[in-house]
């Protein structure tokens, strides 16, 4: 079975978090919800509160598959201020292991490098942080292990994007019919 850690700063995007988390967990991924804090409860940009199932201190990298950032602000920032969570992203991303991030959140890959040469997307007007992409205007892009959203309302793609890349796209069409997503 896969893992997947969902990384979650004060602030985060709530339909960018939780409908990864769901559509992940119901598509047979552990899915770890994880605080960027030692708070076990983090609120999102819409006041909305969520508790984790870790904090970042507890998280085993070495048993993940894959890395998932959400957007939101100042969500992003906060997760961008987590040096740990850096570190493992940099690893992550040079060890050709899965990262995943939507909206603002791919600005952090663009910020180190990770981008450069590769395709991705980003919320509209952040395109400027993707430093060295190629920016496409899709609501999800697959290049390699990394997987970016464009935003809130991308987050399903977003999700089958994320099953793609782990699972297959014969999975990940089984799940849009499950949900009842149509393109």
């Amino acid at each position: 079975m896969s893992q997947a850690a969902v990384f979650f700063g004060t602030g985060y995007e709530e339909i960018e978090a939780l409908t990864v988390v769901d559509i992940l967990r119901r598509a047979g991924v552990d899915t770890t919800m994880v605080s960027v804090s030692e708070e076990r409860k983090v609120t999102g940009s819409h006041a909305i509160t969520v508790e984790m199932d870790a904090v970042i201190a507890e998280v085993d990298f070495e048993s993940l598959d894959m890395i998932v950032l959400p957007g939101g602000m100042p969500g992003t920032a906060n997760l961008e201020a987590c040096e740990a969570l850096m570190e493992q992203v940099d690893a992550f991303a040079s060890q050709d292991r899965i990262v995943a991030a939507i909206c603002a959140a791919p600005s952090i890959l663009g910020h180190r490098g990770i981008l450069k040469g590769r395709k991705a997307c980003c919320y509209p007007s952040w395109e400027s942080h993707l430093e060295g992409a190629v920016v496409l205007e899709q609501p999800a892009v697959i290049d390699g292990n990394l997987v970016t959203g464009r935003g809130m309302g991308a987050a399903v793609p977003f999700a089958l994007a994320i099953i793609e890349r782990l699972q297959g796209k014969d999975a990940a069409c089984r799940m849009a019919e499950n949900i009842v997503y149509r393109a």
